[in-house]
């Protein structure tokens, strides 16, 4: 028989805790695609380089991130490292693994679109007098920006939702581990890991309107 009392007055008292987690929940998420963004770009970038040296280890991140499941990699960041005496915390452990999966997947969106630019638009650049890394930065980076923003914004509310898995490596602070320490004192379960699902969900569709909202802004013309 049914027997659950709902009290969502003791979970709405949590609220403050919940939201100071979804803040750095928000935080990790940014942090690692901004480090996963400049990371990608490197990798797009070796990985259609004439030289193998360059293409092999790009492959080889691509298709661990790729192919591998993100707790796994999270895993790796916190426990794998700390067999060969790299001990990470677990807020740097997470964000190492989010950042190294944001970077795998980033990447192929990254080479895709260098592949949609014609080679045209970096010699138009050389003809002005640009070197390759000008013309590279200022004529081709924006058109690749520009072509892979839509998958850019799915990472990133990827890489919100992935915060979630920081609780298996002992990650207290983000939305998830407040969440669990609050439920593990009040026994609330339903009422908080409801709540944290709603704010899950506001932090990705604010992340998706404002990326809409930036597109807009951006690439009118």
């Amino acid at each position: 028989m049914f027997e659950y009392t709902f009290q969502w007055r003791q979970a709405f008292r949590a609220l403050p805790q919940m939201l100071e987690g979804a803040l750095v929940t928000l935080q990790i998420a940014v942090l690692s695609m901004v480090i996963g963004v400049a990371i990608a770009v490197l990798l797009a970038v070796m990985r259609d380089a004439s030289s193998r040296w360059l293409r092999i280890p790009a492959t080889a991140w691509v298709e661990v991130a790729r192919n591998t499941p993100a707790l796994f990699q999270i895993y790796m960041a916190h426990f794998g490292l700390a067999g060969i005496g790299l001990y990470l915390d677990p807020y740097t452990a997470l964000l190492a693994g989010i950042t190294f999966n944001n970077a795998g997947y980033l990447s192929e969106s990254f080479r895709g679109a260098l592949r949609a630019i014609p080679a045209t638009q970096a010699r138009a650049g050389r003809s002005l007098g640009m070197g390759p890394a000008q013309a590279f930065r200022l004529i081709v980076m924006p058109q690749m920006f520009r072509i892979s923003f839509p998958p850019l914004t799915n990472q990133m509310v990827w890489a919100i939702l992935m915060t979630s898995l920081g609780v298996t490596v002992g990650m207290a602070t983000d939305l998830t581990g407040v969440t669990q320490d609050l439920n593990s004192r009040t026994f609330r379960t339903f009422e908080l890991f409801a709540l944290a699902a709603v704010l899950y969900y506001l932090i990705a569709k604010a992340v998706v309107g404002g990326a809409r909202l930036l597109s807009w802004r951006l690439f009118r013309y």
